[in-house]
C-alpha cells in the first residue's frame, strides 16, 4: 500500500485577545509562531486572531477585526466566533487547531465539516467551558486530538475522570533551538509579571541580600505589572520593563543566573526552558509545570527568599559549579523545536486514518470479536470463519486481539444479572480498546456490543476503522434471512464496511446509504486439511446440516426445505451409499467427529438454506470442496463465474443431480481429477490470507478486486 502525502489546509485560531506581534506576542502567540516555521504544513497552515497593528510573528496570519472590543453590551468572543465561521467555511479547512479556548471550540464544533484539535496552554478547570467534568467529557468525545503543554495541565484536565492515557491526547512542550555560547556577565535575571503570583517579591529580598553581599553583580528584572507594588530600590539592580522575545534572550545569554520564583501553578514555565537553554544556571519553584522544563533547573520545595538567597549565594561563591550547570543545561535541551515540530504534523496527520502509524507500516492491530466458542469446548472450530480471518490477518503481517462476546458473557452469567452483565461486557470492551488502540475492529454474528459503545470506542479513536461481517444467507423469501436482516440492521448503517456471503445485489434495496462488500467463505490448510481424492472412503457422497450450531442437536418439529430436498433425492439414487448427517435420525456432527465422516465420502453436496442464490454459500464448502471432496453446487448459484466444470459439478435440478451422483461414483479416476482441481482452485481464489488482505484492504479505503 502506497501512502499518498497530503498538504492538508489548517486553521490555527488563537484567543482574540492574544498579540500576535513581534513586539508584543506572548506565549501562545511563540508557540504557534515557531513550530509554524518548521512545519511542513506551513504553506497551507493559517493563523487566525485580533491583534494591535504591528509586524506579524509569521505569514499566513489573518487579522480578524472586532467592533465590540470596546462595548461591554455586546460580546466580543460572539463576533469573534461568527466572523471565524464565514472565513472558516468559506475555504473549507481540513483541521481546526483551538487554542486556549473552549467556548470558541463548542461554537465551531457542529458548524464546520472539519477534524478539530484543542491545545490547552493553561489551567483547563480555571477555563469557560471546561471547568466541569461533563465539559470536559463532552470536549474527549467532540475532538479528535487534545494537546497540553506540559503533563500538568494533562492531569488538570483529567481531575475527577478516569482515564489519564487516552490515545486523543498528546503533550508537546513549549520549545527551543540550541543557542550559541556567548560571554556572560554578572547578571542574576527575572522575567515576568512583577507581583506576587510570580514570587516577585521573594526575588526582591533575596537579591538585595545577595547584591549587599556581592557588590559586583548585577540583578535585573525584565517584565511588568498592570497594578504594580513591589519594588526594588537598589543601586546595583536595573529594571528593563517590558521588552520582546528577542531581547529577552539576547540578556538571558549574557547572564549567569535566572530566577524563577512563582507561587502560582505555572502550567509549564517557559522563562526557565529559555533561561537554561541560554545556559543560566536558573533557579525554580517546583509549583506546576516547572519540573518539566529542564533536567538541570534547581528546583525549591516551598519556596522562600531565604531558600533563593542561599541557592543563589551558593553559585555565585562555587563557580566549578556554577558552569558545569550552565554547560549541561545548554547542551541538553529538553524540548527541541525541530523536533516537536515533527511530533505535532505527525500528530495532524494521525487524525487521518491512512497516516496512521501501523498502516503506514502495514502492520495494523486488529481486534477481532467473534463467538468462539468456549462454551461449546470449541467444537465448532473447523467452521468458524472467525478463526480463519485470525488465522489470515497474521499471515499477512498484522496484530489480531481475540475477544469472544458470547463466552465473556456466559463466563460471568452465574456473578451478574444480564443486564448488568452486558453492562460489564460493554466496559471490558472500551478498557481493552483503550489499551490495545487498534486499528481495525472486526466483528461479526453478535447483537451483544451496543451502540453507545461503538461511539465511545469512535470517540477514544477518531482514526479506528470499523468492519462488520456476516456469513449467514440474507437473499429475500427466507424466514430465516428476514431474522439475519433484522439482526444486522442496527450495524451496518454506523460501521464503516460490511461484508456479506449474499451477495450485495441481491439485498441491497432493504438497506439505504451502507457500504456492502461480497466475500466468499474462506478455505485455511490447517483447517481444511485433507486431501480425500488421494483416500479410500467408503461412501459415496456426504451432506451435514444441522438445527442450530449453538444448539448442537437434532430439534423435534424442524421444517426446511432441505430435508424434502434429500427425501427425494434418495429416492432417486437407492444404490448410492450416503451419509447425511443432521437429517433422519442421524445427530449433527461436530469438530473432529466431522473431520472423521468427511474424509470416509468420495463426494460432497453443497446445499444451502433457502433459494440457491447469486454466489451464496454456507460455510460447507470450504469444508467439503477445500478437503478434496467432489462438490455437486446448483447452478443458479452462479459460482460457475469462479468454477469451472474441470472443477465442480454443477446440477440444474434435483434429476440432473441424482444422475451426476451415480456417474461419478463409477467414474473414480474422473472424480479424483475434478476433485484435485477443484480444491487447488478454491485455495488459489479465496485463501484465508487473500480473504483477509481483501478485507483489510476495502477497510483502508483502497480498491480490492476478490475475483
Amino acid at each position: 500500500m502506497t501512502l499518498k502525502k497530503k498538504n492538508y489546509k489548517i486553521a490555527t485560531i488563537l484567543p482574540y485577545k492574544e498579540s500576535y506581534t513581534f513586539d508584543y506576542a506572548s506565549a501562545v502567540s511563540l508557540w504557534v509562531s515557531e513550530f509554524f516555521r518548521k512545519s511542513k504544513f506551513r504553506n497551507n497552515n493559517y493563523i487566525y486572531g485580533n491583534t494591535k497593528p504591528g509586524k506579524y510573528l509569521t505569514k499566513n496570519y489573518i487579522n480578524i477585526p472586532l467592533s465590540n472590543l470596546k462595548l461591554r453590551f455586546k460580546s466580543t468572543s460572539s463576533e469573534y466566533t461568527e466572523k471565524l465561521l464565514k472565513e472558516l467555511n468559506k475555504k473549507k479547512f481540513e483541521v481546526i487547531e483551538v487554542h486556549n479556548r473552549p467556548l470558541v471550540l463548542f461554537k465551531l464544533l457542529g458548524k464546520i465539516k472539519s477534524k478539530f484539535i484543542m491545545y490547552y496552554h493553561n489551567d483547563p478547570l480555571s477555563m469557560s467551558g471546561s471547568k466541569t467534568i461533563s465539559e470536559r467529557k463532552e470536549i474527549l468525545n467532540k475532538i479528535d486530538k487534545i494537546i497540553f503543554i506540559s503533563e500538568w495541565i494533562k492531569k488538570r484536565f483529567f481531575r475527577g475522570l478516569e482515564d489519564l492515557s487516552t490515545n486523543k491526547t498528546e503533550i508537546i512542550y513549549h520549545s527551543v533551538e540550541p543557542r550559541n555560547k556567548i560571554k556572560k556577565f554578572n547578571y542574576i535575571t527575572f522575567v515576568g509579571k512583577l507581583n506576587y503570583a510570580k514570587g516577585y517579591d521573594l526575588y526582591k529580598d533575596a537579591l538585595i541580600k545577595i547584591l549587599d553581599k556581592y557588590p559586583d553583580w548585577i540583578g535585573l528584572s525584565i517584565g511588568d505589572e498592570s497594578r504594580r507594588k513591589i519594588y526594588i530600590n537598589h543601586k546595583q539592580h536595573k529594571e528593563l520593563g517590558f521588552l520582546n522575545h528577542q531581547k529577552i534572550l539576547d540578556i538571558l545569554d549574557k547572564s549567569h543566573i535566572a530566577v524563577v520564583p512563582s507561587r502560582w501553578e505555572e502550567p509549564f514555565g517557559r522563562v526557565a526552558m529559555e533561561a537554561t537553554a541560554c545556559g543560566c544556571a536558573t533557579i525554580t519553584s517546583n509549583t506546576g509545570g516547572l519540573s518539566e522544563t529542564s533536567n538541570y533547573c534547581i528546583n525549591i520545595d516551598k519556596i522562600n527568599s531565604q531558600k533563593i538567597y542561599e541557592k543563589i549565594k551558593s553559585l555565585i561563591e562555587n563557580k566549578i559549579k556554577r558552569t558545569k550547570i550552565q554547560n549541561l543545561s545548554r547542551k541538553n535541551i529538553k524540548h527541541s523545536i525541530s523536533k516537536n515540530t515533527k511530533l505535532i504534523d505527525l500528530m495532524r496527520e494521525s487524525i487521518f486514518p491512512k497516516y496512521q502509524l501501523n498502516i503506514s507500516r502495514k502492520k495494523l492491530k486488529i481486534i477481532n470479536l467473534f463467538n468462539q466458542g468456549q462454551k461449546s469446548n470449541y467444537r465448532l472450530f473447523n467452521i468458524s470463519l472467525g478463526k480463519k480471518f485470525t488465522n489470515g490477518f497474521i499471515r499477512n503481517n498484522h496484530d489480531v486481539l481475540e475477544i469472544s462476546d458470547r463466552d465473556f458473557l456466559k463466563n460471568n452469567r452465574s456473578l451478574l444479572s444480564f443486564d448488568s452483565n452486558k453492562k460489564q461486557f460493554q466496559k471490558h470492551l472500551i478498557e481493552v480498546f483503550k489499551n490495545y488502540n487498534p486499528d481495525l475492529f472486526f466483528f461479526g454474528h453478535t447483537n451483544n456490543i451496543e451502540l453507545s459503545t461503538i461511539d465511545e470506542l469512535r470517540s477514544n479513536n477518531k482514526n479506528l476503522i470499523i468492519s462488520h461481517w456476516n456469513e449467514d444467507p440474507l437473499m429475500t423469501g427466507l424466514k430465516f434471512s428476514k431474522k439475519n436482516i433484522d439482526n444486522i440492521r442496527p450495524y451496518v448503517e454506523i460501521v464503516d464496511h460490511n461484508f456479506t456471503t449474499t451477495h450485495s445485489s441481491v439485498f441491497k434495496n432493504k438497506f439505504k446509504n451502507c457500504k456492502f462488500n461480497f466475500f466468499f467463505v474462506p478455505v485455511d490448510k490447517n483447517i481444511e486439511c485433507f486431501d480425500v481424492y488421494n483416500l479410500s472412503a467408503k461412501n459415496d457422497i456426504f451432506y451435514a446440516m444441522s438445527h442450530g450450531v449453538n444448539r448442537g442437536v437434532l430439534k423435534g418439529g424442524f421444517e426446511d426445505s432441505r430435508i424434502k430436498f434429500l427425501e427425494k433425492l434418495i429416492k432417486k439414487i437407492p444404490n448410492i451409499k450416503y451419509d447425511f448427517r443432521g437429517f433422519g435420525d442421524k445427530q449433527p456432527i461436530w469438530g473432529n467427529d466431522f473431520n472423521r465422516t468427511i474424509i470416509d465420502c468420495k463426494m460432497g453436496l453443497n446445499l444451502s438454506r433457502g433459494a440457491p442464490t447469486k454466489y451464496y454459500s454456507s460455510n460447507r464448502i470450504a469444508s467439503i470442496l477445500g478437503n478434496g471432496l467432489l462438490t455437486f453446487i446448483d447452478k443458479k448459484t452462479q459460482l460457475d463465474d469462479f468454477f469451472s466444470n474441470k472443477e465442480v459439478i454443477f446440477y440444474n435440478n434435483i434429476d440432473d443431480l441424482a444422475s451426476k451422483i451415480i456417474y461419478y461414483s463409477k467414474n473414480d479416476t474422473l472424480r479424483k481429477k475434478i476433485a484435485k482441481s477443484g480444491q487447488n482452485k478454491y485455495f488459489k481464489l479465496f485463501n484465508e490470507s487473500k480473504i483477509a488482505k481483501h478485507i483489510v484492504d476495502i477497510s483502508l479505503g483502497n480498491k480490492s478486486n476478490l475475483y
